[in-house]
């Protein structure tokens, strides 16, 4: 068949097919079509199929004349649908008795959100989880012997009195419990039921009677725990710097490690970012100003010796920082208050979607 020839078939090919679109009566017929002129074996899925048996000079010809067509028909298969829909919808809303003006009800992962405190706790597990870390857990509820005495608190350290710690009412043997102050409790309690080596991170609630722009009576910690025969703080330092890195996504972060007291870790130090104050955000990774995130140290050899290990043999470091704090350095909050306000105005601009799961290849925040 000559190219005229052949030229005048996707002619009149076309022409049929224009007239069975406009004809289609609804979407199921207009499918019908489609299938009839685009799908495997449609006709002019068959005359495509010719391409591969003419001479090179007729595909120049018939290539794009076919491919064209493809396209012509497509966008008018398109147009057609929209038309038979919006004459579907006006007949439904004609034959059936509805309020159209209440909103419709969308699904729990199109509406709900997550609470960015959750969001870091998984982002800071995915990180700590890459370095080889486990994750530990323990109850709210403590003892004073876990939550100080363990812990190398003194007595008469403040943190013991009434204004720092939410006590429960004397036991009639006279031990009182308490509402966990941090989550270093879940330190003893690793070191006393596993062997080293250890890498747990640990976050959790905790309580303390404080109330104000940054501090709620209810917060949320995360600490490091390292025990074996060789850590030091070099690694310790390495594994701050790459958090820092990776949570905040950015290439590079000063840091500066300075001395500080704290009973459970001996040497101690409180841990700073560079970062640039400028404008109207805290810029991180960057300037010349200095932000305070967590604290840190070696463990100490009493703690040490209250879990029944050898501090002459294990040695090892721990950290921690609030979560809360942690997000609202990075997602630009405020006041921590609102946290928990459960007001869904709020989750609804700074949660996130349910499906957006947070990981090192994908990106922690998108």
């Amino acid at each position: 068949m000559s190219e005229a020839a052949t030229l005048s078939a996707i002619d009149t090919l076309e022409a049929d097919v224009m007239g069975a679109i406009n004809g289609a009566a609804d979407e199921a017929a207009l499918e019908a079509v489609r299938v009839g002129a685009l799908g495997k074996k449609g006709s002019v899925s068959e005359q495509m199929k010719t391409l591969g048996k003419m001479t090179p000079e007729e595909r120049q010809v018939m290539g794009p004349a076919l491919n064209g067509l493809k396209v012509k028909l497509t966008d008018a298969i398109n147009a057609r649908k929209m038309v038979l829909e919006d004459a579907a919808l006006d007949a439904r809303l004609t034959a059936e008795t509805l309020d159209v003006t209440k909103p419709v009800l969308v699904g729990p992962t199109a509406e709900g959100r997550i609470h960015p405190v959750t969001q870091v706790i998984d982002e800071i597990t995915v990180i700590f989880g890459d370095m080889g870390f486990a994750v530990a857990e323990g109850p709210d509820i403590e003892t004073d012997e876990l939550n100080f005495t363990a812990l190398n608190f003194p007595e008469g350290h403040p943190a013991r009195e009434m204004h720092d710690t939410f006590f429960f009412n004397p036991k009639e043997d006279g031990e009182r419990l308490l509402l966990r102050t941090h989550t270093s409790p879940v330190q003893i309690r690793t070191m006393r039921s596993q062997e080293p080596p250890i890498r747990v991170i640990i976050p959790g609630r905790t309580y303390r009677c404080d109330s104000d722009q940054t501090h709620t009576p209810m917060f949320h910690q995360v600490e490091g725990l390292v025990i074996d025969k060789e850590s030091h703080i070099g690694h310790l330092k390495w594994i701050l710097e790459e958090f820092c890195k990776s949570f905040f996504e950015v290439p590079s972060v000063k840091m500066r490690f300075r001395p500080s007291y704290f009973p459970f870790t001996e040497p101690s130090m409180e841990v700073d970012i560079g970062c640039d104050r400028s404008g109207n955000e805290v810029k991180l990774g960057e300037g010349d100003d200095w932000l305070e995130i967590l604290g840190c140290g070696m463990v100490h050899p009493n703690v040490l010796r209250n879990c029944g290990l050898d501090p002459d043999v294990y040695q090892g470091f721990a950290w921690g920082m609030g979560i809360d704090r942690l997000a609202m350095l990075k997602y630009g909050m405020p006041d921590l208050r609102a946290f928990f306000e459960a007001d869904v105005r709020w989750l609804k601009h700074y949660g996130f979607r349910p499906l957006d799961m947070p990981s090192l290849v994908g990106g922690l925040s998108r």
